[in-house]
């Protein structure tokens, strides 16, 4: 189990910053380093035990993790960023580190874009049932777009948007012409 801890999560999140500020002792940590897309980003993992208050009010979590990714863009911009998670695996720090990158791999690829260019946070709907369809609706769209080689969804949407031919097309079918 790996449980990303976020804003919404204030003391949670504020307990486990906590651990990691100042000079405490930090038994295990691991570096890794990635280039893509003309960036070039630094992981930095810290991890210790869990303190027994927050072991108390999450069972069977053994590990607190900060995970500092530090990106520099093409113009030598540098942007920390510190994620929080829980976790309740007992490895090499080298181990969880590629576990904590996985995740986000999926994270940005998956996650990112629905919040940011589909906006899906933002939509609240009236019944239950249609939360799930409009969900599976906006995967088919991602799945359509990537596999028709758009490699953002939004400049698919702005391209497509009026277009229903090539709409039809990303699915397979043919518009008809009568």
């Amino acid at each position: 189990m790996l449980l990303t801890v976020k804003g919404n999560q204030k003391t949670l999140l504020r307990q486990i910053q906590c651990q990691f500020q100042g000079k405490r002792q930090i038994p295990f940590t691991a570096t890794a380093q990635s280039k893509k897309h003309g960036r070039d980003t630094l992981w930095e993992m810290r991890a210790k035990e869990a303190p027994e208050h927050i072991k108390e009010n999450w069972p069977g979590v053994s590990w607190i993790i900060e995970m500092i990714s530090t990106t520099v863009t093409r113009r030598g911009h540098q942007r920390p960023q510190a994620h929080y998670f829980l976790t309740s695996l007992r490895t090499k720090p080298e181990a969880l580190l590629r576990l904590i990158r996985q995740r986000w791999s999926i994270e940005n690829e998956w996650h990112w874009p629905r919040d940011t260019q589909l906006q899906e946070d933002a939509h609240r709907y009236a019944n239950r049932n249609g939360a799930p369809l409009f969900a599976f609706l906006r995967t088919v769209v991602m799945n359509l777009l990537r596999n028709g080689g758009y490699r953002s969804v939004h400049a698919g949407q702005q391209e497509l948007s009026h277009n229903i031919r090539g709409m039809l097309a990303l699915g397979g079918a043919a518009a008809s012409t009568g």
